[in-house]
Formats: structure tokens, sequence, C-alpha cells
């Protein structure tokens, strides 16, 4: 009998501590809000549930990132609203250079303009983020992408950072655009050929940039345009340099002023009154030129001498069309960026979704239904008080309350 009770007694302790432990462990759920707070409370829960933190802590960093590459392309497509804004005033500088009345001290403080437009486009093509990284250094190898290097009395720019930029993923921008692209790489003359003015021609003809008519037709070949004869009685021959040979059709034709001169696929309008011997060089603009170079091609031009008006409306006429070329690239290369950071917005919302969607996940497989739980835990505490009254009742009782 000894036995009996202590085997029964060490029996209904064990099961009250067990019933006190459960009970405490609900607790601690409940207080948490948590069903899985360990890997022992419900193992193949626990394994899921970390896989799910993973995937949302990817999700995260993807977000953060996102939101380190927007600042930039905003900075970016800020800073190329500026160059535009500094380009189009090089622009109107440019036309007013070319107007006929003004003398050397108009056309110098005009020059003396273009050379500060410069330096600040110079300036903000080496604009960097609130992190220190180059916004136009492309795929980097630079702090400063852009350098100048003064010599011959003029500052050439030069790219030094790496060409090309990342694309645009699922989940992520680029953080730097590629500068050489956007300032670097622009069509000289028409961006097909250029025509250029000898310093030797006395005359006054100048031509227009000219413009392709027939791809097809093109050669890519140098040419040279070279007039003879007397006033009132002018022709021209053309001579494809890269042959040596003239061109079939154009050798002794009459010239006219303003009339189109065509072949080979190419048309361009010369206007003025040429002398005997000057000349009209024709290239094949296979290099692309820079905006810097072309703003001081126009400073350039704009201070050539008061008996060199013709080269100067023609070399100034050329800059204009570069000027408006690189234009071009600008624009394009803001509205680039403007669809990265409409892509960001549509990104954005992509990589919320997923948070959402993970966090749900994560949610069912570790946390508690609070009203279940509650109810268990009340269930569990009336047990408790059950077992512990029952206990107490087992205990009083004896043989001798019996006898007696």
């Amino acid at each position: 009998m000894r036995v009996a009770t202590a085997h029964a007694y060490d029996t209904t302790i064990a099961q009250l501590t067990q019933r006190q432990a459960e009970l405490v462990a609900q607790q601690e759920r409940i207080s948490s809000g948590k069903r899985v707070a360990r890997a022992s409370d419900d193992p193949v829960a626990a394994t899921m549930s970390e896989a799910v933190q993973n995937r949302l802590a990817r999700v995260q960093s993807d977000q953060r990132a996102l939101d380190s590459s927007r600042t930039s392309i905003q900075q970016a497509e800020s800073a190329l609203g500026e160059s535009g804004e500094l380009i189009q005033k090089v622009r109107d500088l440019i036309l007013s250079g070319g107007n006929p009345t003004y003398g050397p001290i108009e056309r110098e403080s005009i020059a003396q303009q273009i050379s500060g437009l410069r330096d600040q486009l110079f300036s903000l093509t080496n604009r960097q983020d609130g992190t220190g990284r180059s916004l136009f250094g492309g795929l980097g190898g630079s702090a400063t992408p852009f350098v100048q290097t003064f010599g011959g009395g003029s500052a050439e720019v030069r790219f030094e950072g790496r060409r090309g930029q990342q694309a645009a993923g699922d989940n992520q921008l680029p953080q730097a655009m590629d500068g050489d692209a956007i300032w670097m790489r622009i069509p000289a003359g028409n961006g097909t050929f250029a025509l250029d003015l000898p310093a030797s021609n006395t005359g006054s003809m100048r031509s227009d940039t000219g413009q392709v008519t027939n791809l097809s037709a093109l050669t890519g070949h140098d040419y040279r345009i070279d007039f003879s004869g007397t006033a009132g009685s002018m022709q021209y021959s053309v001579t494809d340099v890269t042959t040596g040979t003239p061109v079939a059709g154009q050798t002794g034709v009459a010239y006219s002023a303003g009339a189109q001169i065509a072949f080979d696929g190419m048309s361009f309008k010369v206007v003025g009154e040429p002398v005997a011997g000057d000349r009209l060089d024709l290239t094949s603009s296979s290099a692309p030129t820079d905006l810097f170079k072309v703003m001081q091609d126009a400073m350039d031009a704009l201070r050539l001498g008061t008996g060199e008006g013709t080269q100067r409306t023609h070399d100034l006429g050329r800059a204009l069309a570069e000027i408006d070329a690189g234009h071009d690239r600008v624009l394009l290369a803001r509205a680039q960026a403007g669809e990265w950071l409409n892509r960001a917005d549509s990104i954005e919302g992509l990589l919320g979704d997923r948070e959402v969607d993970h966090a749900t996940e994560q949610s069912r497989l570790e946390d508690l239904d609070m009203v279940k739980g509650i109810s268990q835990f009340q269930s569990q505490q009336i047990g408790m008080e059950a077992a512990l009254k029952s206990y107490a009742q087992v205990q009083r009782l004896s043989l001798f309350q019996y006898v007696s």
C-alpha cells in the first residue's frame, strides 16, 4: 500500500506539473502572439517559416536597392534637365553670334558667355549622388568620369569612365547613366557627312550641312568640290578623294548660287560666290564629336577676323546643327530616365505585393489564432483548477474517516 500510495502521489504531481507547464506555455503564446516561438513547437512550420523569412529579407533588400537607384536616377534626370537648358542657351547665343551687324567686341562677349555655359555643363557632367557615386559614370572606373586637358588655346574634354550602363532588371534599376553616350557621341556634321571650307578660300561661298537622299548609294568616301572659271561662268567638279577619281556627271558643272549639288546619295546647297581655286571638302562622319568641342568650335568661329565672315557663318551653321543633335541626345537620355522612374513605381508595387504575400504566409505559419489560443488557455486553466481541487479532496481521504 505504501508503494502504491507513493506511486499515485508521484504520478499525480507529475500530471499537475505537466498541466502547469502547458498552461504557462499557452500563456507565453498569447503574450507573444506566436504559435511557433521555437523549432520544437512545430518543426515543419518553423522550417517553412524560415524559408519565407529569407524570401521576405530578399524582397526588403531589393526595396532598399530600388530606393537608392531611384534617388540616383531622379538626380540624373534633374541634371539632364539643367543640361538641356544650358544647351538651349548656347544655341540662342550661336544664333545671335551670326548677326552680321555685330563687331568683334559683341562676338567676343558671346564667346565668353558660351565659355561660361560650357564650364557649367562640364561641372554638371561630374555631378554625384548623396553617396558620392557619379551619376554619369557609366559602368564606373573613375570617380570623376569627365576630365579637361588644357593646351593649344582650348580645353579638351575626355571621358575616363567605363562606357555603357547596366540594364534595368525586374527588381532593380541602373544607378548611373552613360555620360559618354549622352555628351561625347554627337554626330559630326549631319551625322553622315560633314562639309568644311578650307582657310585658303577667298570667295564668299559656303554651304549648309546637307542631307542624305539615298542610303543605298552612299559610299562612305571623302570628296572634294573644286571651283574654277570666272564670275558669271563659274563651274565645279567633284572628285572622290578616297579613290582619286572624278565623280561621273560631276565634272565642269555650271555653278548657280543656292542650287543643290547632289551625287552618290548626298545633297547639299551652296550659296555665295566662289572664286577660282576655292573648294569645299566633304568628309564621311565616321568619328563622332562631343558637345564640348562643338561649343569650342563655335567660340573659335566667333573669334575669327572681320574678313573671315564667310568661314564664320559656315562654321556657326555647322555648330548649330551639331548642337541640335546633342540636344536631341540629352532629351533622349532624359526620356530614358523618366521611363526608368516609371518602371521604379511598377517595381515598387510588385515588391510591395510580394512583401505582403510573404508576411501573410509567415503569419499563417507562426502566429497564434488569438480566439482559439485564449479559449484553449481558459480550458487548460479550468482543467488545472479542477485537478488541484480533486487532488486536495483525495488527499484528505483515509480509513480513519470511515472508521470514525
